[in-house]
């Protein structure tokens, strides 16, 4: 039997036999996650530095921490999450029990990126297990340091016959997506979006896609540029820009683009020092091809800050354009590097314009001191995500659902909200198997009374009775 198969059929059957079914069953399998992470620490600082150069400040905060907090998270609601969830009744149903039964789907796939390799596997993993699934994990092959420890070291930690950890590329991601799923988890490009979608509507089976886009960043005239350049300097360069949610370029009037090229300067040199190819603290591109890429976006517009690279470090300097045509290569596709390109506009009103003739992006960002110039571009645009005056801090809330709109995905997770995806909910209706004569109401012979009496019957309401 071909390998793929039979791991197929082992998880389908672990999961038909009921094994991942009861609580204690789950909260066993997030605390072995819980595990894998404190054990593992260390090799996992290793791996994230080795595949994409990131510090271990930016590797705690990014990847290890948040995981473990929704690890921590799943552990503490686990049994809330899974209780029966009781709806309201109308008149006709107010002694019966109606209620939504959070069900798991079965063998699910998460397929997971490279930029973040860690938190985008096991963040949906996390979701998965609590809501009583089969798991194949596909982690990126790009990411070759972290996809062997998750293939080597994280089985061990979790009951494998109730998960499966595939690895290859591209071609070994066709024959998965080949195979019926009972849900497919998708995080990357939207371009393989697409085929992740056509593939899955092949078996009908329900999809989430995490993608990207061009995420923008409103900077009004009424702002502090010094500020305004620390945190989005911070959240362009984290993880050298490699981050789906960092804002792709920045819209401004011409005098808050001479306001903020010296602050987003005088930041970057605070952050990185005089010779940012030399900080600690400054991440790399994570592969070749992609490193010339962004080397080629580097000839739109002007160079005004940074523009250097390296390709033997795969290094980029943190880079600010002006100057640059919406036509150009850096306008047209996510920059997905430490590039950040300064447009200009002449009012509020043309960044908004400019912000809705194009894709809905995963984020937005609008920075200025009114609260009312603020609250005018969350009204009039749509995004994935919005953040007022920071960077991507709404990440950090598990208590914020995670996704795009259009575009830029469809689904969302974290927390509570991880736990819903990867959950069927059950419309449940449990009737008395007496009391018939309440029903004659509804059967033929048909009259005017009783239609009218029914249809009283049918519309939802709080009953005060304390018959239940």
């Amino acid at each position: 039997m071909d390998p793929l198969e039979d791991t197929l059929r082992r998880l389908r059957e672990a999961f038909g036999s009921g094994r991942t079914r009861p609580a204690e069953f789950r909260a066993a399998q997030l605390q072995g996650l819980g595990r894998f992470l404190k054990d593992n620490r260390q090799l996992l600082l290793d791996a994230l530095a080795q595949d994409l150069g990131k510090s271990n400040f930016e590797a705690e905060v990014s990847e290890i921490a948040i995981s473990q907090s929704e690890v921590d998270l799943a552990l503490r609601n686990l049994q809330t999450w899974m209780k029966d969830e009781k709806v309201s009744k109308n008149l006709a149903t107010q002694l019966d029990s109606a209620f939504i039964r959070k069900e798991p789907f079965g063998l699910v796939l998460i397929v997971a990126p490279w930029n973040y390799p860690l938190n985008l596997t096991l963040v949906p993993l996390v979701g998965a297990i609590a809501a009583g699934n089969c798991v194949v994990l596909k982690p990126s092959e790009i990411s070759k340091s972290v996809e062997k420890v998750l293939a080597e070291v994280l089985p061990r930690y979790l009951d494998q016959s109730c998960l499966a950890v595939a690895l290859g590329g591209p071609a070994e991601t066709a024959r998965l997506l080949e195979h019926r799923f009972d849900y497919i988890f998708f995080t990357g490009s939207p371009r393989v979006g697409k085929i992740v979608m056509a593939a899955a509507a092949k078996h009908l089976t329900p999809v989430t896609l995490e993608l990207g886009g061009k995420n923008p960043c409103y900077v009004d005239d009424d702002c502090d540029p010094q500020t305004v350049a620390n945190r989005v300097t911070w959240f362009r360069y984290f993880n050298a820009g490699q981050t789906c949610v960092a804002p792709d370029y920045v819209l401004c009037s011409p005098e808050t683009r001479e306001r903020l090229l010296p602050a987003l300067q005088n930041a970057i040199t605070r952050f990185y020092g005089d010779d940012p190819q030399g900080s600690p603290n400054l991440g790399r591109i994570i592969s070749q091809k992609h490193f010339k890429r962004l080397q080629g976006l580097l000839g739109c517009g002007r160079v005004a800050i940074g523009g250097q690279s390296d390709e033997s470090e795969l290094y980029i300097a943190p880079t600010v354009l002006v100057d640059v045509q919406e036509t150009e290569p850096v306008m047209q596709e996510e920059i997905f590097g430490p590039i950040l390109p300064l447009v200009t506009v002449r009012s509020l009103d043309e960044a908004i314009d400019f912000i809705n003739r194009r894709e809905k992006p995963l984020a937005l960002y609008a920075f200025s001191n009114s609260s009312q110039v603020v609250q005018r571009v969350l009204a009039q645009t749509s995004s994935g995500g919005f953040c007022g005056n920071d960077g991507f801090m709404h990440m950090t809330l598990a208590s914020l659902p995670f996704g795009g709109v259009g575009a830029s995905g469809m689904g969302r997770y974290h927390g509570k909200f991880s736990f819903d995806t990867f959950s069927h909910h059950r419309a449940c209706l449990l009737r008395s198997p007496g009391m018939e004569k309440i029903n004659d109401l509804r059967y033929p012979p048909y009259s005017p009374r009783n239609l009218r009496v029914l249809l009283v019957a049918m519309e939802e309401r709080r009953c005060s009775c304390t018959l239940l």
